[in-house]
């Protein structure tokens, strides 16, 4: 294990002398509290990723639509009408980008609080170790947050949208 990797993983201030008799039922809670964090985080997790995925399919189904719907008499659609679909699907993206963010928050707030919780255990496994050994998001070719892409692909649905309404209705 590298050098940099143990000094982040490992509490100093929690050894096994830490663990006594007396406290196994406070520690048995904590973990148990401990765990149940790590746990929502993950669910937050999962449920940013069907996000995702429903406004992905729901922008694609409602472009692919249009779109098709259009076909070769797109010239004789009302530019009133096509900018009634830019709205639809850029309020769908402002939706989309708005829940990202929020997740992201609430991620951010659920991290912190478990790297609270591992003050008090033997390992920062998740707060401090892992994020060290991904270079904490500086280094793109090492690990690039998710959060960092993902917050720009509704903005550049909203740009294709804008592009094609342009084209469209000019």
């Amino acid at each position: 294990m590298a050098e940099h990797l143990r000094r982040a993983l490992w509490n100093p201030d929690v050894v096994p002398d830490s663990y006594t008799p007396a406290s196994t039922e406070y520690l048995g809670m904590l973990f148990e509290q401990y765990k149940l964090c790590v746990e929502t985080a993950d669910r937050v997790s999962a449920r940013r990723g069907a996000a995702n995925t429903f406004f992905l399919s729901l922008n694609s189904a409602v472009a692919a639509a249009m779109v098709g719907g259009l076909g070769p008499r797109a010239g004789a659609v009302s530019a009133w009408v096509l900018f009634a679909g830019l709205l639809i699907l850029v309020g769908q993206c402002s939706a989309w980008y708005l829940m990202v963010r929020s997740y992201r928050q609430l991620n951010t707030a659920k991290w912190a609080v478990i790297g609270a919780f591992e003050d008090r255990l033997p390992a920062y496994a998740y707060s401090r170790a892992e994020w060290t050994e991904l270079g904490e998001g500086k280094d793109w070719r090492r690990y690039v947050p998710l959060t960092r892409l993902e917050q720009w692909v509704p903005p550049l649905f909203v740009a294709a949208y804008m592009v094609g309404f342009l084209a469209l209705a000019l």
